[in-house]
């Protein structure tokens, strides 16, 4: 078992480039709240009643929470993609549910509590790194957007830009990923794609880390995925699985909206001339499927030192599809509604104490104390 120093490291460099550079614009949009139906009898300056959810109810108990079970059960009939209003997945949220649902449960239904968590120094210096580098190749252009359409309008445009520089043979930074897979629309970014001297293309996936070591089994888990996911959402990409129906359907987006003035600017300064989303799409999805370039061949993880920038190893990742697309089913049945979220098994409670919601997170405080209980002798179950 991992000790509770070594996890806190994991814990803490266990973050994306997506969530480092603020990319992931979905966490944006507002997420619905779930009321729960449990009670507790509080006294409150004189007054009798209940708290659900901490909101004191000085009204009849019974019938409250009658009311609700009624609530909490027609909100059962959705699913959680539905109850959070999630258009897409991220691949950096399927990472963190190979940590732990139970953490990525209670990140959605508390985010400042999260947006504490990226605030913290190892963070902030992982985020520098990750953009010094995006920074030695590319330029940051600034456009006014109008719309979502003109959000993803410009992921678009990016995609368009790096494939043309990538048929080139050059390295590209920072390239958008996106398609369905087992029938969820999953979005996320590459950190780096370039060629190797035998022209092969090759996935570099940056991960910073406080301490000079590599990570531990149950965060190195999550770097697996990580580029197993980029590797078919790109390859899908180049050989036209993405489709255009996918794009407007799943991200809920308008084909005839037209794009904004900076938008069109920027798309004119490539020789992009379409108005409209729609437009726009059909001629970045032909851009994929006529590109020289045919898929990725090589999966790699560059760990480097923050304070020292050394480079600690670089490992090499095979990509098996059938076994990956096994375990992304397994992910997908919580957020389509097939089954609850599940926390971590007993021999991992070691995360639910570096975890900013153990307090209320029952299961964790069950295994926690399994864990502390058992026959040192004994193998946990």
């Amino acid at each position: 078992m991992s000790s509770v120093m070594e996890g806190k490291a994991e814990a803490l460099d266990n973050i994306s480039d997506a969530e480092l550079l603020g990319i992931d614009l979905e966490n944006a949009y507002p997420v619905m709240k779930i009321e729960h139906c449990g009670q507790t009898p509080i006294k409150n300056h004189g007054k009798e009643g209940y708290y659900v959810d901490n909101t004191l109810h000085e009204s009849d108990p019974v019938g409250d929470v009658r009311s609700l079970k009624r609530k909490h059960q027609a909100e059962q009939r959705f699913s959680p993609m539905d109850r959070f209003r999630r258009r897409h997945l991220s691949v950096t949220l399927l990472c963190e549910q190979s940590w732990c649902e139970m953490k990525v449960v209670f990140g959605l239904l508390r985010p400042l509590v999260k947006q504490k968590e990226m605030k913290k120094p190892e963070v902030k210096v992982g985020a520098t790194i990750h953009l010094t580098r995006q920074l030695e190749i590319h330029d940051v252009v600034p456009i006014q957007v109008q719309s979502r359409e003109d959000l993803e309008a410009i992921k678009l445009l990016n995609v368009m830009h790096m494939m043309s520089l990538l048929n080139e043979g050059q390295c590209v930074r920072e390239f958008p990923v996106f398609g369905v897979l087992e029938g969820v629309f999953l979005m996320g970014v590459i950190d780096e794609l370039s060629y190797n001297k035998g022209r092969e293309l090759v996935l570099s996936e940056l991960k910073t880390r406080k301490e000079m070591s590599l990570p531990g089994k149950a965060q190195v888990k999550g770097h697996h995925l990580q580029v197993g996911l980029y590797k078919l959402l790109f390859d899908g990409m180049v050989n036209g699985a993405v489709k255009r129906n996918d794009i407007i359907r799943h991200l809920k987006l308008q084909p005839k909206q037209v794009l904004g003035t900076g938008v069109l600017n920027h798309a004119g300064s490539m020789g992009v001339e379409e108005g409209s989303f729609g437009s726009l799409v059909d001629v970045v999805l032909k851009s994929l499927t006529s590109a020289k370039v045919s898929g990725i061949q090589h999966l790699s993880l560059e760990y480097i030192h923050q304070d020292s920038g050394v480079t600690i190893d670089t490992i090499h990742v095979e990509c098996e599809e059938a076994v990956l697309r096994g375990e992304l089913q397994d992910y997908f049945a919580y957020w389509t509604g097939q089954r609850g979220p599940r926390g971590v098994d007993i021999e991992d409670a070691w995360k639910c104490k570096l975890c900013p919601f153990e307090k209320s997170c029952q299961g964790g405080k069950d295994k926690t104390e399994a864990c502390i209980n058992v026959d040192p002798g004994k193998k946990p179950k």
